[in-house]
């Protein structure tokens, strides 16, 4: 096995592990972000798949996995659930450093969690792209497309979270900030998605060129 899929193999281990370990916990009861008493089971789980993190640290290991186990192909699919994966865990970890540092208390499986699935999985994912690669996956027709991923999960969180007075993040919660406010972070995150796939489409031309 190459060096390149010995990191993907890493990294897919790293990601699987971080959330099965989430997943274990958040089953067990714990508290999350600024919960103040654990929802039914059911509602835990239906809240851990909607945490944008969850669903980028899941594309991560996905595309991590079939790299590394030699599955991969350049098929629009493919190209985007990992560019999604890949944007997605970069502003995974820009947001929680930005926006939510110093908002919670962790400790124990749950801070090493929270450290696995928002600096780790993300350190990971950037480096392998950026060093192994693969080259020749992104595309500037798939930047487009690639924003039906955040942009679908934002429109269900903000329906939800109206319905259920719930927000995985703080930051989107427009009953106690305001829509305005909302609406201009949530542009402000749109703008560093964006900003970031056409950085990663650039910088695959220019990686594809130099090696």
């Amino acid at each position: 096995m190459t060096t390149a899929r010995w990191w993907h193999l890493l990294t897919a281990l790293v990601a699987t592990f971080a959330l099965v370990l989430q997943l274990v916990l958040v089953w067990q009861g714990h508290l999350i972000l600024d919960e103040v008493k654990p929802p039914s089971l059911g509602e835990r789980l239906v809240r851990f798949f909607g945490y944008f993190t969850i669903l980028s640290n899941a594309l991560v290991a996905y595309s991590a996995w079939t790299i590394a186990l030699g599955r991969d192909r350049d098929t629009l699919w493919w190209r985007l659930l990992r560019l999604d994966g890949l944007i997605g865990i970069t502003v995974t970890f820009v947001v929680v450093q930005v926006l939510l540092k110093g908002t919670y208390e962790l400790d124990g499986a749950d801070l090493l969690a929270d450290n696995l699935l928002h600096v780790v999985v993300p350190a990971l994912a950037v480096i392998g792209w950026l060093v192994f690669g693969p080259r020749h996956r992104v595309r500037r027709s798939d930047l487009l497309p690639a924003l039906a991923f955040p942009v679908a999960w934002l429109v269900y969180t903000l329906i939800r979270g109206e319905i259920v007075d719930w927000y995985p993040y703080p930051f989107l919660d427009a009953g106690k900030h305001g829509y305005g406010q909302v609406a201009a972070t949530c542009l402000a995150i749109a703008v560093l998605f964006i900003g970031l796939a056409a950085l990663a489409w650039k910088g695959d031309e220019r990686l594809s060129r130099t090696r």
